[in-house]
């Protein structure tokens, strides 16, 4: 199969398109078609080496994280699904590789496509969609009443998650460029602040939570956002020592997480908030409950752009230069 691998970590390195084996399937893993695949800030980097400590991948490996597609076969204890079911997921992370021809996916990890979707637009949600659930739902546990502060209203976690916040009943604030309040706003975003002329910590104060999806520099202002007792949410670092233990890491690396992180969480404590670190997981029950959010127009995809397989590298570039709005999808089928 035709797939873009990862040969070498390198910060201006292109994926190479080539003939890889096709996937074997284990007896719970179900064996996908990849029709549709979406492009991440978290491909990029992987591809230059920024997690190659706590996801030590062996290369050459096909990069992706995100798929649509149909099931063509099934393993022997699989019970969710048979060949012709329409699916998508984010593969568990030692097993990823969507930007394929074809993938072997864990049942578990896997959920019916919403039917009132594209492949295309069902492949822009797992990730961004899973990562919003985990930080509003399972991490701050969101109630109606409640005041949100998600930051980067029109990237892809941004656009979910400001959907999901107000499905929850909460108010919410954003950042955005002027050229974005408009699609912000029709979301549901309450407050939003136009980061190029303002200050969000002068204008927001008393939040409930804040998830954070910038650098260290707008993460520290974040504490100032919230009240006591409020929560602030990671999904860019630093990674704390509750995620080096879920993650199983060594003695060596919880030590240097603790260190990274000591300064924030410290910070936070000072203030009476807690810091977390979020590294989202995949979940296929959790994706179906997205999957009825969606099929009953709570939430809808963004989707900025479309390229097609061979332009997989420039579908890269352009999410590297953080002027998509939604997420950017590569057409495989």
């Amino acid at each position: 199969m035709k797939a873009f691998v990862v040969d070498k970590y390198n910060k201006k390195g292109i994926l190479r398109l080539a003939d890889m084996p096709a996937p074997e399937i284990q007896d719970h893993d179900i064996l996908v078609e990849v029709h549709a695949a979406a492009v991440n800030l978290l491909d990029s980097k992987i591809r230059t080496g920024e997690f190659k400590l706590i996801l030590p991948y062996r290369r050459p490996f096909i990069l992706g994280h995100d798929v649509a597609g149909m099931v063509v076969r099934v393993g022997s204890k699989v019970r969710k699904f048979k060949p012709g079911d329409e699916v998508y997921a984010r593969p568990r992370d030692s097993r990823v590789g969507t930007f394929a021809e074809f993938i072997a996916i864990n049942e578990a990890d896997v959920a019916l496509k919403p039917k009132n979707l594209s492949m295309e637009e069902a492949a822009s949600i797992p990730l961004v969609g899973l990562t919003a659930w985990q930080v509003l739902v399972d991490k701050a546990n969101l109630k109606k009443g409640q005041k949100v502060f998600i930051q980067a209203g029109s990237g892809g976690v941004g656009t979910f998650a400001i959907q999901l916040a107000k499905h929850l009943g909460a108010t919410v604030a954003t950042t955005a460029g002027a050229a974005s309040v408009d699609l912000v706003k029709g979301l549901g975003a309450d407050v939003v602040v136009d980061y190029r002329k303002d200050d969000f910590e002068k204008i927001l104060s008393g939040y409930d939570v804040v998830l954070n999806s910038q650098d260290a520099k707008t993460l520290e202002k974040s504490l100032s956002v919230l009240k006591s007792g409020g929560k602030l949410i990671s999904i860019s670092g630093p990674p704390d020592p509750e995620f080096a233990r879920k993650q199983g890491l060594n003695g060596a690396l919880r030590l240097l997480l603790r260190l990274l992180s000591r300064g924030i969480r410290t910070k936070a404590k000072r203030r009476g908030v807690q810091f977390s670190f979020l590294f989202m997981w995949a979940q296929g029950d959790q994706l179906s409950k997205i999957t009825s959010l969606i099929e009953a127009g709570t939430i809808r995809p963004i989707v900025d752009r479309v390229f097609p397989f061979e332009a997989t590298n420039e579908a890269l570039s352009y999410v590297e230069t953080g002027r998509a709005k939604g997420k950017v999808v590569i057409k495989i089928r």
